[in-house]
């Protein structure tokens, strides 16, 4: 018995890292970009998002460095590759959207206003 609920631990903590992994990436920002109210320099940013489809909260973090978390709205999508859509406002690059390999995230409250 001891020896089944210690694969059984061991098997739910890949499952519980694998799953966390689906909802997340990594992206690069060439730029400084405004998310929200708040500006995100350039550099390496890793993405995760929490909640179900299409509403979900958007965290865009990176060690050292400022973080931000803004609702967005989801959509699976078979992109193979990452890209953020961005707009200027007022001389300001603001992020409204990233492309992810499998998933689409349109940033909410980014209008830059």
């Amino acid at each position: 018995m001891k020896r089944f609920f210690s694969y059984a631990l061991i098997v739910a903590a890949f499952s519980v890292s694998a799953f966390a992994a689906k909802n997340s990436q990594s992206i690069t920002l060439t730029d400084t970009v405004k998310v929200g109210s708040t500006q995100l320099a350039a550099g390496n940013y890793k993405v995760t998002w929490t909640g179900t489809a299409p509403n979900v909260q958007v965290t865009i973090a990176a060690k050292g460095k400022t973080s931000v978390t803004v609702p967005a709205k989801m959509a699976d999508a078979k992109n193979g590759h990452v890209a953020l859509q961005t707009n200027t406002v007022n001389g300001t690059q603001v992020l409204e959207g990233i492309q992810l390999n499998d998933v689409n995230l349109t940033l909410e409250g980014t209008s830059g206003e």
